[in-house]
């Protein structure tokens, strides 16, 4: 379920604003031949424990089939996601 967060897109990912500043995001880059790459999940300590990590990959996931894209999973809570979704492992490249 995605929270009533404003999760914005910008080149590379998305993120949470708060106060003007970077609250949560998470990072991506193109590794050719319709791959991309989940590098970086941030969270702030004010938000973490509310499922923003999971609505933020759940984005990418969202892009990457929108695009026709396969994610590999480097960062690490991006691979947890994928441990527990078995539902989005299609997209994994392998």
């Amino acid at each position: 379920m995605m929270h009533k967060r404003n999760i914005q897109a910008r080149s590379g990912g998305f993120f949470i604003e708060e106060n003007g500043k970077t609250a949560a995001e998470i990072t991506y880059s193109p590794q050719g031949d319709g791959v991309i790459s989940i590098d970086h999940t941030y969270i702030s300590p004010s938000l973490r424990g509310q499922g923003i990590g999971e609505d933020l990959v759940r984005k990418v996931i969202e892009y990457a089939r929108s695009e026709k894209l396969k994610i590999i999973p480097a960062c690490s809570y991006a691979g947890h996601y994928f441990d527990k979704n078995i539902e989005d492992r299609t997209l994994l490249h392998t």
